[in-house]
């Protein structure tokens, strides 16, 4: 399988130059923690616009952790993906303690990646949402659900699922990705390098801002 992308600072290179062909209305750069804070200040920087974070966190199935059924943010609505909680005998209310354990969680992220920092003003703007890549999507899925307020919402990626962008129709203004490969597998096979990126790495790249 031939890699698309050397690393995330690759990857961002290369979208970014792709997003600067369009015409942005105030665009501020969020990025989701922690891999798609590299690439999206990569994206920032083609852009010439500010850089956030928009922290998601996967809520994991019972017993599988690994597997999520849904996402929440720091403050916006969960988003559940149906066919995973039916796959599981699963309904919202029985995974309210989750939800609620990783919205606190995410609230602690979001606070400690800032560092202090006031967040970024997304009301009026066009707020792009980057990620690494997208697999099952859930994490955007609830990051894009929590920027009603934004001019127009665009979810950009290096790498994603072939049928993500029908996933997302009717969620954002636009979806844009460098590529969806046929036969896509974990996000992390696309690139030489996949290094975890460190909480402290997400907070340096912010403080550039």
């Amino acid at each position: 399988m031939r890699r698309l992308f050397y690393d995330r600072i690759d990857a961002g290179r290369r979208l970014g130059r792709i997003l600067a062909r369009q015409p942005w209305v105030e665009p501020v750069v969020l990025g989701l923690p922690r891999g798609g804070v590299p690439v999206a200040a990569e994206v920032a920087q083609a852009l010439g616009a500010p850089l956030d974070v928009v922290v998601a966190r996967k809520i994991g199935a019972p017993g599988r952790q690994e597997f999520g059924v849904g996402a929440v943010t720091a403050e916006g609505p969960p988003y559940y993906s149906m066919s995973a909680l039916r796959a599981f005998g699963l309904t919202p209310k029985a995974m309210e303690p989750a939800c609620s354990r990783e919205r606190a969680e995410a609230r602690r992220r979001l606070a400690a990646y800032r560092d202090g920092r006031p967040p970024v003003a997304v009301a009026g703007h066009d707020v792009l949402v980057i990620d690494d890549g997208l697999a099952t999507g859930v994490t955007a899925m609830a990051a894009v659900r929590d920027l009603r307020d934004a001019r127009r919402v665009v979810l950009a990626v290096p790498v994603c699922a072939p049928d993500a962008v029908a996933e997302f129709e009717g969620e954002v203004d636009q979806f844009i990705a460098v590529a969806a490969p046929r036969r896509f597998s974990a996000v992390g096979h696309w690139y030489v390098d996949f290094t975890q990126v460190s909480d402290a790495t997400v907070v340096r790249l912010l403080g550039k801002e």
